[in-house]
């Protein structure tokens, strides 16, 4: 059976600003306008942060309004992922606290960052019961093979909920400047083992493209963009993260990969459309 996948756009992430690409979309519209051009492209999911006024990451309930509200007008057959991402500025209550406050459809949240060793697992219980039963998707961020280990131990106490998991592989380093390769994917497999577990890659630096496609290719979906890379499959530096979503479904078209629309993906996580 031909393996249909799932393309995500990640346009700015926490950290990049316009000086490290004038493209990278930091407001509110230029995050709306990339996703516009990633849908055409044909990602179906976006992998959202807000910035401050300083443009600084945040984790801000209202600023996230003002993004979904934007988005459905301007937007509205592509799915919204909300990040969590603590990025040493926010602790594990104030993350679940943005959640709470929007009970947003997808959300991505690190494995260690709310249930790390040393965590407070009474916390990370009524935060992933809370999402399971008000139908937020969770992906569980993994930074390695053991995360993916720890995610599996953890359903089976039952801090997580029952059910099919959903994971985003991280391959690479942005702090360590450590680029990724293909064979990243391996030790991830290799803790998964034969349980089931919808996956996603994401990869650091110019060997994304080569990452994505190969995940794809191992049956998983993938990431792409200006929050992990800044290039073309070519070492040329993208015009757009829609770019690089391009690149990525013509040659995941041309080995016969079939790219998911809106519809399927959510299909294929479980997401419950309006």
């Amino acid at each position: 059976m031909t393996h249909t996948a799932i393309l995500m756009a990640a346009p700015n992430g926490a950290r990049k600003t316009h000086a490290d690409h004038p493209n990278l979309p930091v407001s509110i519209a230029e995050t709306v306008d990339e996703a516009a051009r990633c849908h055409a492209a044909g990602a179906t999911i976006l992998h959202a942060h807000v910035r401050g006024d300083q443009g600084e990451h945040v984790l801000d309930p209202a600023r996230y309004r003002q993004l979904f509200a934007a988005m459905e007008e301007a937007v509205p057959g592509m799915l919204l992922q909300m990040t969590t991402e603590a990025v040493g500025r926010y602790t594990p209550s104030e993350q679940a606290d943005c959640v709470y406050a929007l009970t947003p459809r997808l959300i991505s949240m690190a494995v260690r960052e709310m249930a790390g060793e040393g965590a407070d697992l009474a916390l990370a219980t009524e935060f992933y019961h809370w999402s399971r039963e008000r139908g937020v998707h969770v992906q569980h961020i993994v930074y390695d093979g053991a995360d993916l280990e720890r995610l599996f131990v953890l359903q089976e106490q039952g801090v997580v909920p029952q059910g099919r998991l959903c994971a985003l592989f991280v391959l690479g380093r942005y702090l360590e400047n450590r680029e990724s390769v293909p064979s990243d994917i391996d030790p991830f497999l290799d803790a998964r083992g034969e349980r089931p577990l919808d996956w996603f890659v994401c990869a650091f630096g110019s060997h994304e493209h080569d990452c994505a496609l190969s995940a794809i290719h191992r049956g998983g979906h993938a990431r792409v963009g200006f929050e992990n890379n800044l290039l073309r499959p070519d070492g040329s530096q993208a015009r757009y993260t829609a770019d690089q979503v391009t690149a990525l479904r013509e040659a995941a078209e041309a080995d016969g990969v079939r790219i998911a629309d809106t519809t399927q993906a959510a299909e294929l996580l479980g997401v419950a459309l309006p």
